[in-house]
């Protein structure tokens, strides 16, 4: 009986010390079963209730919780855990039964110091529990700075990418805000910046998973709804306007794409989410043709016609959306355009077109639709020819 429990405290100290080294300390994407335990119990937990809720406000307020509580359940299990094994490690020699080898292994491990056994061996143990406690309390403090860090550097660009395309974000909407506003040839710096950003979010969630259940502050803002929304405008943009250059569009759809199934296959091993799901929701001609009237009405001119440009664009998604849709359930992302069902099934938050901007005139902001918005630069251009034309004509004139 002694040895049996020996071993079995033995076994127990070393997988919740490798739990807690490949959850805190390995910069690698390791899982162990203690951490998928607990990451699966607290989210299917509430997911119970959240599935329940109709309102999806509600069920983003309670959803914010996972992350939290999980983190939280992690330090407790661990501790309970070396409580445990620091237990059963001193029961052999410890006269006064199991409950004693528990008084002694809690008043070690939490360095309380109100029992301590007698003999070599207990005191080792002694030390051993009084030093586990701390570092494993002091890992875990060290480890919510790193994880905050990376919370908000992946939510700058997100917050950023709100005002350009909406929130709920959808691709369309930032193409056609910024060719609205005359921004269009800031689209390579764009992709750019989501090329960096979708690399450095790969890295950061595959080795802390549970960023991936980390919500934004906003109930419409989310940041796989935001990597989908680039994605999809770079499409867009491939297909429609192939013209212009295409080169760092194509790199911000592979990082992109590399990102979504990196961060599914620790979804996947982490929180016991099935890596494949049925395709339901896919964009549909009837879609694309919404979207390619929502850049016309922003003045956005077409470099293809539709026909042409779809199954381009078909292309380029069957690589990605799949595994988006996957991830956007997985997490309750905001249900928007072009990202899926949800569980359970709730309507898509439409995404707004532009709102109020300052107009030039009296000091008054005005509505100002994408329509109105491409019919001034249109007129702007009827103008400027016009004027070239006289300017031409007057010339001739003179000679």
């Amino acid at each position: 009986m002694d040895v049996l429990t020996s071993v079995l405290g033995f076994i127990l100290l070393a997988l919740t010390t490798s739990s807690v080294i490949r959850t805190l300390i390995v910069p690698r994407g390791l899982t162990s079963v203690i951490s998928w335990a607990v990451a699966t119990g607290v989210v299917r937990g509430l997911h119970l209730f959240s599935n329940r809720m109709r309102a999806y406000r509600a069920r983003d307020a309670l959803l914010a919780w996972v992350a939290p509580l999980t983190i939280l359940g992690l330090l407790v299990t661990w501790l309970a855990l070396y409580w445990l094994s620091y237990a059963l490690l001193m029961f052999p020699g410890e006269r006064s039964g199991i409950s004693q080898a528990f008084r002694e292994s809690g008043s070690s491990l939490f360095t309380l110091g109100y029992a301590t056994g007698s003999g070599a061996p207990l005191t080792f143990l002694d030390f051993c529990a009084a030093a586990t406690g701390p570092i494993v309390i002091g890992l875990m403090i060290g480890y919510l700075p790193t994880l905050y860090s990376s919370f908000s550097r992946r939510e700058a660009n997100v917050t950023q990418l709100g005002w350009a395309a909406g929130e709920p974000n959808w691709g369309p909407e930032l193409l056609a805000r910024l060719w609205a506003l005359g921004q269009f040839d800031d689209l390579p710096d764009i992709w750019a910046s989501w090329t960096a950003w979708a690399a450095e979010v790969s890295e950061s969630h595959i080795t802390y998973p549970v960023l991936i259940t980390v919500r934004s502050t906003r109930s419409r803002r989310n940041w796989v709804v935001a990597l989908v929304a680039v994605m999809d405008a770079a499409a867009l943009q491939m297909a429609l306007t192939p013209d212009y250059p295409q080169g760092r569009a194509r790199s911000v759809l592979n990082q992109g794409e590399q990102c979504l199934k990196s961060i599914a296959e620790v979804l996947g091993s982490q929180l016991d989410v099935p890596h494949r799901m049925p395709h339901k929701g896919s964009v549909t001609r009837e879609d694309f043709d919404r979207a390619v009237e929502r850049l016309r009405a922003a003045g956005m001119p077409l470099e293809v016609d539709p026909d042409e440009a779809w199954p381009v664009f078909r292309q380029w998604r069957d690589r990605y959306e799949g595994v988006a849709y996957l991830l956007c359930r997985a997490v309750d992302a905001v249900p928007s355009w072009w990202t899926g069902p949800r569980t359970p099934a709730t309507e898509p938050v439409p995404t707004p077109r532009l709102g109020e901007v300052p107009v030039a005139g009296p000091a008054k902001v005005q509505p100002v639709n994408h329509r109105e918005y491409g019919a001034a630069q249109e007129r702007r251009r009827e103008h400027q020819q016009r004027l070239r034309f006289l300017i031409r004509r007057r010339k001739r004139g003179r000679r």
